[in-house]
């Protein structure tokens, strides 16, 4: 049940309730209004109004903000009504208004709808009438006016925190829902699928051939599917394509229109990096979620899928890969570093005359379209690391940065 559905029922019984009190009021007062007719028309209408919308503020569904405006309205005419039905001495003595104390009614339905900010605005309307009413700022009107408004506000701005730690209870009970599920899908897959994929791995391993490379591929699978339910990744969203190229074929480049092609929703960057993870490839990652817009992550990814093809074509398919992930206040860091032979001085400028533009386009393109950079740091015979930049604050479309890397630059190359 809602926390906030106890006060709509509350408020439905505070009306009933007020209502009484004023009809009493008005009965008991009969004979000392100036013109009670007039003053019991507008009982009538008041009585009348309340059992029709006995059921409008029973829920947050029901309660409209033209209703709202409605019950104000009624009880705003009864103020300013009074001075035309009762005598001029009851009304400075501070005898109560028409409506009375029914009029906080239509005050807490604002609060309990809107929180503090529609409290605040309905209780200084109800304030300014009642002001006119008395024709002054009598110290008794402006006692009981505060009161209204304080505690209009203070309900309105419990029912606030009462809605963000629903919010909050609501949002814990799935993650616990989810991960409850996720282990106990784990303990299953780790009963039958995990073992199937590693009795496989082993036998494909002793028989050779074919079957070899059958179990290479199992155990490959295997690993990828470890990492899943260890870590609760998630597979990409729909729409945020992991692309990979090799450096004579660039990847292809999204369409002009980046919502189109990768959504627009934030995501996990991942559980867009968690595809390219296997028996040579291994991701470290930060416990956290490490948000990114969909659009620059599925920009960075692409970026790291380019690089480890590199390393599978200049390393060799037997080199190993790392993929490390940082997630800094103001940007997203991504290395991917292997254990191949290095990269010779030059190679860049070489790669670029020659037409292959693979680094050029699937790595720096996708970086400085991002505000981002990308650092190679290499060395004959120890391997190759790959530093990808991406800023976390979004970047106007047509601007860039320079590139840090340079073939030439303090024994910095890259592919």
């Amino acid at each position: 049940m809602s926390v906030e559905q106890p006060l709509w029922q509350a408020l439905t019984a505070y009306r009933v309730l007020t209502l009484l009190y004023a009809l009493t009021l008005y009965v008991v007062s009969f004979h000392d209004y100036d013109r009670p007719l007039g003053a019991g028309a507008y009982m009538a209408v008041l009585t009348v109004w309340t059992a029709l919308t006995y059921r409008m503020v029973s829920s947050a569904e029901r309660c409209t903000r033209r209703f709202l405006v409605g019950d104000l309205s009624v009880a705003v005419v009864g103020i300013l009504l009074t001075p035309l039905v009762d005598t001029h001495d009851r009304i400075a003595e501070g005898t109560p208004t028409l409506p009375s104390i029914w009029t906080a009614g239509a005050v807490l339905g604002f609060a309990i709808k809107g929180g503090w900010r529609w409290a605040a605005w309905a209780s200084t309307v109800v304030c300014a009438a009642n002001i006119i009413e008395r024709g002054g700022f009598a110290q008794d009107t402006i006692h009981m006016l505060m009161l209204v408004w304080v505690a209009s506000v203070a309900i309105g701005y419990i029912v606030e925190v009462a809605r963000a730690s629903e919010r909050t209870l609501a949002r814990a009970l799935r993650i616990e829902a989810a991960t409850r599920e996720r282990e106990r899908l784990a303990r299953d897959i780790h009963d039958s699928v995990l073992q199937v994929l590693a009795m496989v791995q082993r036998r494909g391993a002793a028989i050779g051939g074919e079957a070899a490379e059958l179990g290479r591929m199992a155990g490959e699978q295997e690993i990828a599917l470890r990492t899943l339910v260890s870590t609760g990744l998630v597979t990409p969203p729909r729409g945020v394509p992991v692309q990979r190229t090799v450096d004579h074929a660039p990847a292809p480049v999204p369409d002009d229109d980046p919502d189109e092609a990768y959504g627009t929703e934030p995501c996990d960057l991942r559980a867009l990096l968690a595809p390219h993870t296997g028996s040579r490839v291994t991701l470290s990652e930060p416990g956290a979620p490490v948000v990114l817009p969909a659009h620059a992550a599925g920009e960075l990814a692409a970026a790291v899928g380019a690089a480890l093809d590199n390393v599978r074509v200049h390393a060799g398919e037997e080199a190993r890969a790392w993929i490390l992930v940082e997630d800094e206040p103001d940007a997203v860091m991504v290395t991917v570093r292997d254990d191949g032979p290095g990269i010779p001085d030059g190679r860049l400028a070489d790669a670029e005359r020659e037409g292959r533009l693979g680094v050029a386009l699937s790595i720096r393109g996708r970086l400085r379209d991002l505000g981002g950079t990308a650092e190679w740091i290499s060395a004959p015979g120890q391997g190759t690391e790959v530093e990808l930049t991406v800023p976390k604050a979004p970047v106007p479309s047509g601007t860039s940065t320079d590139d840090k890397a340079s073939t030439d630059d303090k024994g910095k190359a890259a592919r």
